[in-house]
């Protein structure tokens, strides 16, 4: 079995879950058929005394428990045991999601518990035992995870709504939309950390806004440099180079463009 590689050991209080086998690596990551044999649960937590100089490493039917001195344990168990499909567990792996101190202190008792009684219990009730514990952990960690993600969503959602309702406003910026929602501006790019960014999302909805706006039949009489403002743009100028670069053509074109259709 594979030993944790240093980008893989997590920081204390972080679970790392891994999927063994390159093409379950690959499946994990990109998606894709591929799934593991294994999955590995990777968590920080105390190691009984007796075994944190040397480690300890016990094998079971379809279950490892792996101690590594720093304090790091790995369970291993089949993934067709599990009752969670390895799909259903993609949002934990093959990166560090925190775990809190309840869980982290079970988990850390009922493993010093099988360090100092595996000996003397039957193996394969005790594979049924850490299969269970996976089970926990990794349920337990899902659930917290989703709703995090939903939180975040929701909250994206609260600054595009926002955004959307004050594009006209020049001086909207992130500062101006992070105290309209309480929220910190760095807990604001958090919101948007998929590349493009506050101030790029801001300029998109402005561009999709003008668009909406010239190719509005209803709106034709409207002068370029009167839609600009409605759309939040410093100058026509600057409203024309922006559009055109996103779209490339001109204000006047496109809007002639779409009337004629």
């Amino acid at each position: 079995m594979a030993e944790p590689h240093s980008m893989d050991v997590p920081a204390s209080g972080f679970l790392v879950v891994r999927a063994s086998g390159a093409a379950a690596a690959r499946a994990a990551i990109l998606g894709g058929r591929g799934d593991p044999e294994d999955v590995q649960l990777l968590l920080r937590c105390p190691v009984p005394r007796a075994v944190a100089e040397s480690g300890a490493k016990l094998t079971f039917a379809d279950a490892t428990l792996h101690l590594q001195p720093s304090g790091v344990v790995m369970l291993t168990v089949a993934a067709a045991k599990l009752s969670i499909s390895f799909a259903e567990l993609r949002p934990l792996m093959f990166r560090p999601v925190e775990v809190d101190a309840p869980l982290r202190s079970l988990f850390a008792g009922a493993v010093a518990h099988v360090v100092a009684a595996g000996p003397r219990l039957d193996p394969h009730g005790l594979a049924h035992h850490l299969l269970g514990l996976a089970e926990l952990v990794l349920r337990s960690a899902l659930r917290v995870e989703l709703d995090r993600v939903d939180a975040l969503a929701a909250r994206r959602r609260e600054a595009l709504e926002y955004m959307r309702a004050h594009l006209g406003e020049q001086s909207l910026s992130a500062d101006k939309i992070a105290e309209a929602l309480y929220i910190s501006r760095r807990r604001l790019y958090q919101l948007f950390d998929d590349g493009q960014g506050v101030s790029e999302r801001l300029k998109g909805l402005r561009v999709e806004r003008a668009k909406a706006l010239l190719a509005d039949p209803a709106k034709a009489a409207r002068g370029i440099a009167e839609i600009a403002r409605d759309c939040g743009f410093t100058s026509a100028p600057h409203f024309s180079r922006t559009f055109r670069q996103a779209t490339g053509r001109t204000p006047r074109e496109f809007r002639e463009r779409a009337l004629r259709g």
